[in-house]
């Protein structure tokens, strides 16, 4: 049986993204280790800290660039995260002045929303 143990967001600055989703976004951080010029860095949900790994990877890749900059150009999300309350959660998090490119909307059984991480992606947060 397979699982998944860490899943990554491409990052431009692994500071400023592990600022924005452990003070802002409200996640843990699991690992720091040191790997040359960057960083080996995971955030994990308070909630479930033995959990799946987020890693704040950092952009050494010239065409990760690229393709990060395509989908927020297109305003299409890296990755999705669930919540609870959404309406709550945009609430505190327009709160902390964080900039939504969608408010919360039902989209059939799901509400969304849409925020920018301040690290060059969309993330969408799901209410399921």
């Amino acid at each position: 049986m397979m699982k998944i143990a860490v899943t990554s967001v491409m990052v431009d600055d692994q500071e400023k993204a592990l600022h924005f989703y452990t003070e802002i976004l409200g996640f843990v951080k699991k690992r720091d280790i040191p790997m040359g010029e960057h960083r080996w860095l995971t955030v994990v949900s308070k909630a479930d800290q033995d959990g799946v790994e987020l890693l704040l990877e950092p952009m050494g890749f010239e065409p990760a660039k690229v393709f990060q900059k395509a989908l927020f150009d297109a305003g299409i999300p890296l990755t999705s995260f669930n919540v609870d309350d959404l309406d709550r959660d945009y609430q505190r998090l327009l709160d902390l002045d964080v900039e939504f490119s969608v408010p919360p909307t039902q989209m059939g059984p799901v509400k969304i929303a849409v925020l920018k991480d301040t690290c060059g992606n969309h993330i969408q947060l799901a209410q399921v």
